[in-house]
């Protein structure tokens, strides 16, 4: 057999060297599911119900680059006075502004910060939910960590979601470094293979990471909303699971609630070239019409809504960059060109949710729900926007300084993290 093998005809170039791209750029993790999800990918029909349920999940990093206090605090700044500014006078289907979910890092924790964003949240601007950086970490110490931080939000900030039948508090999530349950394969960024296990016994609700594509830790999974639960012997757990609305997931199961992956084509100077489309906002990587028009074909959903498209959207939205994007003319034309578009064509709705409100309309489809996307939006989380006690003191946390990186290290992370990996060079 071995012999047979070197008598065999070398590959033609032009295949060997796709098959080293497909590699080097991290295709061939998702390239099979891709390629399985082409029935169901298509675009939107002239005609067709559409209900765009629309969330951008903020790694919100006011730190990144090792900020100083001062440009940390502008940052932050220039969110809070410039967003209502800009995006109040939109309104979607049920009466509401473009909503933000800041994923603000725990690793990076400061108090004035995050009293900030709550503020801008309760004016009805968004929502606060938990990011994290951790590297050679273990169960033990991250279980701490994130319930100390759980209560830290939602008793001094007033902050994260209870649930309706317990009051519990309850958080969203996203990993820092793409790195979910272990999945990178060198190990760092994170350490714990049952990471989703941990997620799950402190309170979260749903894990909004994905997609990571061109990073390593991407999933075969991909344009999905699904159940994955952790498994203590092997890393990257969620690398399948159960469709939402297909099943009946495991008691421990962690929702996972993917944004868009496709491959598409760029245009530029040179002519068209291909690249992937992750949902990624950020400078060089504006919303647009066309862009939409991918995101929608997706199809990410519940099988018992189809005309809910669940469209999660990522950013970097801190840096001065990407605030060009987000705090800039290319968000406003884009929330424009949405209300263009739901004024010309009847059966086009554009719902603005958070990563909250995102999971409550997952459940809800997948229960069967058959009523409006505003009255399911608390569906079975509510919104913890009340006013923090003024009994409530501050509370120590304190992180392993093995489990958290430094600042310098945070700052390694990629500024073009989110770009495709064609794009990428």
């Amino acid at each position: 057999m071995t012999l047979s093998l070197y008598l065999l005809p070398p590959l033609p170039l032009g295949i060997a060297l796709a098959i080293w791209q497909m590699r080097r750029r991290g295709l061939d993790r998702w390239l099979g599911g891709y390629v399985l999800q082409s029935r169901r990918r298509r675009a939107v029909q002239r005609g067709e119900e559409v209900h765009l349920l629309l969330c951008m999940a903020d790694h919100f990093e006011p730190r990144w680059g090792d900020a100083s206090d001062a440009v940390a605090e502008a940052r932050v700044a220039r969110w809070v006075d410039e967003y209502p500014r800009l995006f109040d006078p939109f309104r979607d289907a049920d009466g509401r502004p473009p909503r933000h979910t800041f994923f603000y890092p725990i690793d990076q924790y400061e108090p004035a910060p995050v009293d900030s964003l709550a503020e801008l949240c309760r004016a009805g601007f968004g929502e606060v939910e938990i990011h994290l950086h951790h590297d050679h970490d273990t169960a033990e110490n991250l279980r701490r960590t994130l319930l100390k931080y759980k209560r830290l939000f939602a008793e001094r900030h007033g902050l994260l979601a209870r649930r309706r039948d317990t009051g519990e508090a309850a958080y969203g999530f996203v990993h820092g470094n793409w790195a979910l349950d272990n999945s990178r394969p060198d190990g760092r960024w994170c350490g714990v293979n049952n990471e989703l296990d941990v997620l799950h016994e402190t309170g979260c609700y749903a894990d909004f990471t994905l997609p990571s594509a061109p990073s390593p830790t991407q999933t075969r999974t991909i344009n999905s909303i699904y159940y994955a639960a952790g498994d203590p012997a092997r890393c990257k757990s969620h690398d399948r699971g159960t469709a939402v609305g297909t099943g009946v997931p495991s008691s421990n199961a962690l929702m996972l609630i993917q944004g868009p992956l496709l491959l598409a084509w760029k245009h530029g100077r040179r002519g068209p070239r291909p690249a992937i489309e992750n949902g990624c906002v950020q400078l060089g990587q504006a919303p647009t019409e066309p862009r939409l028009g991918l995101w929608l074909k997706a199809r990410v959903g519940v099988p018992q809504r189809p005309d809910w498209f669940f469209v999660k959207l990522h950013t970097h939205g801190a840096t001065e960059a990407n605030q060009q994007v987000l705090l800039g003319d290319p968000m406003v034309r884009f929330h424009e060109m949405l209300a263009r578009r739901a004024r010309t064509d009847s059966k086009f709705h554009v719902h603005y949710v958070t990563a909250r409100e995102m999971y409550n309309l997952a459940r809800a489809a997948e229960a069967g729900w058959d009523g409006s996307v505003e009255a399911a939006r608390d569906f079975e989380l509510t919104a913890g926007t009340h006013r923090p006690s003024s009994n409530c003191h501050a509370i120590r946390i304190h992180y392993s300084a093995t489990a958290a990186p430094s600042p310098a290290a945070v700052a390694l992370v990629p500024a073009i993290c989110c770009k495709s990996p064609i794009d990428s060079e």
